[in-house]
Parts: C-alpha cells; sequence; structure tokens
C-alpha cells in the first residue's frame, strides 16, 4: 500500500496544523484532560469547545477552507452514492458504463462525445468502472491474461489517491485479487492472489484496456475484456466469470448538458459533510482539520444565522477558489511552451489544493508512472487555443512520447469533453496505424476545423469551429526521461491552413 505521506508532505501537515490552530482554533479552551478524545489524543491539542460562541468571520474563515479541503472527497461520496440505486450493470445513456456498487460495468469500444459523468475521458482504452461500499463487503478483482497488450486498473481511494497497483507496468499476474476496506478483518478465501487493502470504505476499481482504432483489435479485444470482473467476495467460486459487455442493456441518460454532473454542490454541503468524515480517517497531521470540520457542523446546527453565513461563504468558495481550477493553467508545474503537468498524481498527501483542482478538471487520474498528463490551454504565444486557428504539433524524429504503454493528443471543448466532428476522431497517438511521418523523421499532427490538405489528414485531430479548447498528452507507463523531466512535449504553433 502506498505511503503518500513524504517528508514533504508531512512537514506540510505539520504547518497545517500549526496554521489552523494558530489562526483559527487560537481562542479555543482546553478541555479538562478526561473530556479528550481519541482524536485530541493525537492530535496533542484540544478541540473547539462544543456550545461556545464564536464570530462570522470566523464561521466563514472554517467554511471556505473545509469546503475546499473536503471537495474531492464529496465528490467521490456522492459518486458512489448515486449507484446504490442502480438495479444492474447498463449503460446510462447507452453511453456510460454504471453498476450497483461493488459490480462492474464495461464498455466493449471507445466512451462516446456524449458522456457527462467524468471530464477528460480518452478515446484510446475501453473503460469500465466499479464504485465500491467496501463496509458493505470486500469484492474481488477478476484480471485475465492481456498477453502483450498494455492494461492498468487504476485503485482510487474517497480522497482520489491510489491505494495499490494492478496492470501491466507491474507485472500484475492474471487471477483474483481481494479489494477490502480498512474495516474488514476476515480471511480472504483459497485462491486469491493478494489483498489490497483500500485506505478509505469508499473506493472505485477502473480498469483501462488499450484498443487500437481499427476494425480488427476491436474484435480481438473483447475475449479479453469478457473476464474482466469486479463482484462480492461472497460469489467468489474460483473459476473465471464471462461477461459479453457488448450486451449491457442501454437507458435513457439520466442527464443532459454541456457540462459534467455537478457531484458537489455548495447547498448540500454541511448535510454530506458529516458522512464524508464518518468514512475517511484523518492522515498523520490532519486531526486538526478535522476538528475544525466538526466545528463548523456544530456551529451552524446551533445557529441559523451562522449558518445562512457558512452556506455563502461556501457559494463563494466554489466560484472563487473551486471553479478557476477547472483551466489547467491554474495548477501545476509550469513547462516550456505553456503546458503544465503533475508529478503527484493519485498520490497527493496534503497538497490540497493541487488535489481539488484535479478533481475539478478531471477526477480519476492515474499515479504517475502509470501515467504522466500534460495540459495546454494556450499555445506557444500564450493565446488561447481556438478553432478560428489551425495548429501544428511537430514531434522531432526519436521524440515522439517515450512510453512502454501509449500516448496520445486529444482534444476538448471548452467543458472538458469531446468536440463532436464527422470524422468521430478525438485523438491521435499510438492508436493510430495510419499517422505519416516527414521525410526527415519527426511526427507533425495538425489541429484545426477543417480538412488539411489531403496528404495530411492521416494527421488531422478536428477542431471545434471558433470555440475555445485544450490539448492533453497522455504517456501511459512512461519511461524514465518522461518521469524525470528530460522529455517534455513540443510548443503548439500557429499554422497555415
Amino acid at each position: 500500500m502506498d505511503k503518500p505521506e513524504t517528508d514533504v508532505n508531512k512537514k506540510a501537515a505539520t504547518w497545517l496544523t500549526a496554521t489552523v490552530l494558530a489562526t483559527i482554533a487560537a481562542p479555543i479552551l482546553a478541555k479538562p484532560a478526561a473530556e479528550t478524545s481519541a482524536t485530541q489524543r493525537v492530535a496533542g491539542m484540544p478541540e473547539p469547545v462544543p456550545g461556545y460562541s464564536v464570530s462570522e468571520p470566523y464561521v466563514r474563515l472554517v467554511a471556505r477552507q473545509v469546503y475546499v479541503w473536503a471537495w474531492p472527497m464529496l465528490s467521490m461520496y456522492n459518486r458512489v452514492s448515486s449507484l446504490k440505486q442502480v438495479p444492474k450493470p447498463r449503460l446510462n445513456g447507452g453511453i456510460v458504463p454504471v453498476a450497483p456498487t461493488n459490480r462492474l460495468a464495461m464498455l466493449h469500444d471507445y466512451i462516446e462525445p456524449q458522456e457527462r459523468y467524468v471530464t477528460c475521458p480518452n478515446q484510446d482504452v475501453v473503460y469500465g468502472a466499479a464504485m465500491l461500499d467496501l463496509d458493505v463487503s470486500p469484492v474481488v478483482v477478476q484480471v485475465p491474461d492481456f498477453g502483450s497488450r498494455f492494461w492498468v486498473y487504476q485503485l482510487a481511494d474517497m480522497r482520489t489517491d491510489g491505494f495499490a497497483g494492478l496492470g501491466k507496468m507491474y507485472g500484475t499476474k492474471p487471477g483474483f485479487y481481494l479489494v477490502a476496506g480498512p474495516n474488514w478483518h476476515g480471511a480472504a478465501p483459497k485462491g486469491i492472489r493478494q489483498v489490497l487493502r483500500a485506505t478509505t470504505s469508499m473506493a472505485a476499481v477502473l480498469p483501462r484496456v488499450f484498443m487500437d482504432d481499427t476494425a480488427a483489435d476491436r474484435v480481438a479485444v473483447q475475449p479479453v475484456i469478457n473476464h474482466i470482473a469486479v463482484y462480492p467476495v461472497a460469489e467468489y467460486d474460483g473459476a473465471m466469470k464471462k461477461t459479453d459487455w457488448s450486451a449491457l442493456p442501454k437507458f435513457p441518460a439520466d442527464t443532459t448538458g454541456d457540462d459534467e454532473i455537478r457531484w458537489v454542490l455548495p447547498e448540500t454541503f454541511l448535510d454530506e459533510l458529516p458522512l464524508v468524515l464518518e468514512r475517511v480517517p484523518p492522515m498523520p497531521g490532519e486531526e486538526a482539520l478535522y476538528a475544525q470540520a466538526r466545528s463548523l457542523l456544530d456551529v451552524t446546527r446551533r445557529d441559523a444565522s451562522l449558518k445562512a453565513a457558512a452556506l455563502d461563504e461556501l457559494a463563494k468558495a466554489e466560484t472563487d477558489v473551486v471553479a478557476p481550477t477547472f483551466r489547467f493553467s491554474t495548477f501545476g508545474a509550469k513547462l516550456p511552451g505553456n503546458r503544465t503537468t503533475i508529478t503527484n498524481g493519485a498520490a497527493l498527501g496534503t497538497d490540497y489544493f493541487t488535489r481539488t483542482a484535479a478533481a475539478k478538471s478531471k477526477i480519476f487520474v492515474n499515479r504517475s508512472n502509470e501515467t504522466r498528463y500534460f495540459y495546454l490551454d494556450v499555445d506557444a504565444a500564450g493565446q488561447q487555443l481556438n478553432g478560428k486557428h489551425a495548429y501544428a504539433v511537430t514531434f522531432p524524429k526519436g521524440r515522439i512520447p517515450p512510453v512502454g504503454g501509449f500516448w496520445s493528443l486529444t482534444l476538448y471543448n471548452s467543458h472538458h469533453f469531446f468536440s463532436p466532428n464527422e470524422q468521430m476522431r478525438y485523438s491521435l497517438g499510438t492508436k493510430n496505424k495510419t499517422l505519416r511521418y516527414n521525410d526527415d523523421g519527426s511526427l507533425t499532427l495538425y489541429v484545426q476545423s477543417t480538412p488539411p490538405a489531403a496528404d495530411k489528414q492521416s494527421n488531422w485531430l478536428p477542431a471545434p469551429a471558433d470555440e475555445n479548447f485544450s490539448l492533453y498528452i497522455r504517456a501511459y507507463w512512461p519511461e524514465k526521461s518522461v518521469s524525470d523531466g528530460t522529455w517534455t512535449p513540443p510548443p503548439v504553433s500557429l499554422a497555415d491552413r
């Protein structure tokens, strides 16, 4: 199990605790030692005293801080909870794989552009999704023999951190794996290769299986993905289960519009926060933050005017702090050509700003050893990417993304979803077998709203006309030069149509 609390993060946690206690909790009086809770003893500090008076500015300060900190966890909580009424695995709107908690639903082809459950999907893999409530039951995760095909299962906890590794880069063997929560104390059945212990009682298993953009590979991948499964441990019998994922029933979509479903709402935040605090234990150094969150809940239950102030501040925090992080240029490390990246994907510890920004703009990023992402909102000159212009992305000879898995360049509209086009082409990369290289061995990709010359159309990534968009490079199973920053993507420059 990963330990995301690196020395840097431990220092950050210590600083956060000191700051919270010094700037927010300074007026709080100590309780007698006999009244000190287990959480307080771990923290080494007394908690806010229930029933004490506080000021409105204090409530607003705590509300804003807690909202930004808890935002990713509420997003995860509501995603899992929304599936409790799903009767069986299905395709919502005929597009999105959804299933009851502790069960899997898989696609059998690429995700389509109409989905609105998760921003920034990719069109390089066949996706699956299982949302878990591990207090109900541990689950068996079934891994078939993928042969030479690239694959990875993302295992994410309620913080969006990874808690285990299953995939080609790990040398994972076919068989059965048990995912159990922190409160499970049973014994694994015979035949289970490994018990993977989740850090929180709610979690997600998200299979990704690479597929070429060819008719032949669409056929070849089916027998493999049909043996991917997630199910409660009581159903385990030692035999590989098989499902024809192409036969999943289709149901009308339960959401419309251009934006992702709103999984976190300021107006319901105070009602949902206690549920999250109960399901997600504090990391070392977070005890004071949990105490402040519970203090906020206590105050807003007792005083209607302070609750109104808190709700007002929560809405402002969404608008002022969280919403702007939807733009990739607002977070992460700056790279040449105005790109940004993060190196702590799915292992964010106490990097609360990046955690919330990632959850807002593109939740469910893989660990950095599994995938590195490079984001771009503007061109090399710093101007917003827009379909009224034409762009070129040239990888010099020998400088395409160095990966053990696959790479791709994907275009997203201003809502971070695919922009529908007649070519039904939303990314270019390893999956494309007809890319044409230049005479000098370099590779140029053309991003524009109108078709380029005929000899360039195999390398054309269609853009929406007169609309802003973003470009996003994925490097699955990145080689060392990607991980250490020796390799970075080329700039995106204006080009002639």
